[in-house]
């Protein structure tokens, strides 16, 4: 067979390096865009965690007209991230995303849980599931923090509430099939919620044992008196 002066080199030193170039530079401008996207949506997100965070705070200081304030601030920052991210889909998925998702669905159901006693959905909230979910099992810790004022402030019958409530979420997030696979860290946090809620129970319970021991004193100090002040009255006759 004839041998060619036909090279690999002699053919793609015409034709591939023009064309590649072209490829490559209209890809740094599309990575330039996605990065300056990726930068407001993490500024947005940093912010919404901020906002979320000090909301907590606030329904811990029973200040809850100012945490809704707040989440509403983060809910807008949310929703200018989501009317982005419709562009660049891509940039849904980061955990930056799902940590502002999952840090406003936190604040959210604590502050209603707080203020009038119920839970809100992820529809409600207009929240992913799995940040949700992830969210509301941190609720648990916040929980045992309002257990622990509780119970400082002589208030045992909301501390034993935040227990049943922390016992409740736990419960019925054991028993979310797949949900370990498609929420990472949540097993984590499971793990993390079932100790606060022993060392809860713990807390609670050494805490009625307390009050009851209390209550007995004072009533065998009413009893006592009472039977002093008779033998003083018969002794005085």
């Amino acid at each position: 067979m004839p041998k060619t002066n036909i090279h690999r080199t002699d053919v793609f030193t015409e034709l591939e390096p023009l064309s590649l170039r072209g490829i490559i530079q209209d890809i740094q401008k599309d990575l330039k865009t996605k990065d300056r996207v990726r930068e407001a949506v993490l500024a947005n997100s940093r912010e919404a965690v901020r906002l979320s965070s000090q909301a907590i705070l606030l329904v811990h200081r029973r200040k809850f007209d100012e945490a809704r304030k707040k989440l509403k601030q983060a809910r807008r920052l949310l929703g200018d991230m989501e009317e982005t991210l419709r562009e660049w889909v891509e940039l849904a998925h980061g955990g930056a995303v799902y940590t502002a998702y999952q840090e406003f669905a936190e604040a959210s159901i604590f502050l209603e849980f707080s203020e009038k006693g119920r839970f809100l959905g992820p529809k409600s909230l207009g929240v992913p599931s799995i940040p949700y979910v992830l969210g509301l099992a941190d609720v648990i810790g916040e929980l045992r923090r309002m257990a622990l004022d509780s119970i400082r402030n002589n208030n045992l019958r909301l501390a034993e509430k935040c227990l049943n409530s922390m016992e409740d979420i736990y419960a019925l997030l054991m028993t979310l099939e797949n949900a370990n696979a498609l929420a990472p860290g949540l097993r984590r946090k499971c793990d993390v919620a079932r100790h606060l809620i022993e060392a809860t129970r713990g807390d609670v319970t050494i805490e009625v044992r307390r009050s009851s021991l209390e209550q007995s004193i004072r009533t065998l100090e009413k009893v006592v008196g009472k039977k002093l002040r008779e033998v003083k009255s018969k002794s005085m006759r």
